[in-house]
């Protein structure tokens, strides 16, 4: 089916793209759901998803500001800025009355680089209490990959191309048990974090510029940087150069939204304190501390 935004019918759902292990969720019932792709900044699904997700997100610093994510939405694979092709997403999905989850992702091109795979950077998901642990999640997880074929297509290179799932989450903290049942979520679905021993992954600070002014500096967020290889989910092991071109399409992305001053800690790290290209990084259990 030609990907479109807006509604999406509940046909247009193939659990082919979901992990082994959430195979349990294929036959999950969409008829009490409507799923909607955000259009654009005008559209209601964006302010019901975005308050949906502030509402969570925000106090934990980890929100990037409505009028960012707006400019995002006008991005098009086939006007690629610089060397990257981006599409972004919104997924809002809603009951008759209410909210039911919200997720929103970036599928990041690099048409520099050849070799560097497609990265589908998972921003936020938020589910409802009452919908969780009814296999929404693992639709929530795959979805993504679409995104990924669609930005392929539009920006001309061929849909067989290395995908890469990545999300930012915290490190485990057995003080916050919903922490731990998060990590779980994913290490059952088959993610993967890339070892912190050797990656010390931090995410942009998403304060405003004024906000970052009057600290001195950004602050950036330690993070754990937790991937899906789509086809290469046994794998236990990844590259430097592979993390390398994953870390820096992700920081690519942030970078749109940010001023050079604030992303420029970022990038140093990445040169300097990141593991050589031909070096071999364990891929380990989210949970695994």
């Amino acid at each position: 089916m030609k990907y479109q935004r807006g509604p999406i019918p509940a046909h247009a759902f193939t659990a082919d793209d979901l992990t082994e292990a959430d195979q349990i969720s294929a036959d999950f019932d969409w008829s009490q759901l409507l799923c909607d792709r955000v259009m654009d900044e005008n559209d209601a699904a964006f302010d019901a998803g975005y308050r949906f997700l502030h509402a969570e997100f925000d106090p934990r610093g980890e929100m990037e500001a409505r009028p960012l994510l707006a400019e995002r939405l006008k991005w098009d694979p086939a006007r690629p800025i610089g060397d990257l092709a981006l599409l972004y997403e919104m997924l809002v999905i809603q009951t008759q009355d209410d909210v039911a989850a919200v997720r929103d992702h970036t599928a990041i091109v690099n048409l520099a680089d050849s070799a560097s795979p497609v990265v589908a950077h998972l921003s936020h998901v938020l589910i409802d209490p009452s919908w969780r642990g009814t296999g929404l999640g693992a639709w929530l997880r795959a979805l993504p990959i679409d995104t990924a074929r669609a930005c392929l297509r539009k920006a001309g290179k061929p849909v067989d191309h290395p995908i890469v799932l990545a999300c930012e989450m915290e490190h485990p903290s057995y003080h916050d048990p919903y922490c731990i049942k998060r990590l779980r979520a994913y290490e059952r679905a088959g993610f993967l974090k890339v070892d912190p021993a050797k990656v010390n992954y931090q995410q942009p600070d998403f304060d405003s510029p004024a906000e970052i002014d009057a600290k001195g500096s950004p602050v950036p967020l330690p993070m754990a940087l937790i991937l899906r290889r789509v086809g290469r989910e046994r794998e236990a092991h990844i590259t430097g150069a592979e993390v390398y071109a994953i870390v820096s399409a992700i920081y690519g992305m942030f970078a749109l939204g940010s001023r050079d001053v604030d992303m420029k800690p970022l990038w140093e790290q990445v040169r300097c304190a990141y593991p050589d290209e031909d070096e071999i990084i364990n891929l380990i259990p989210p949970t695994q501390l």
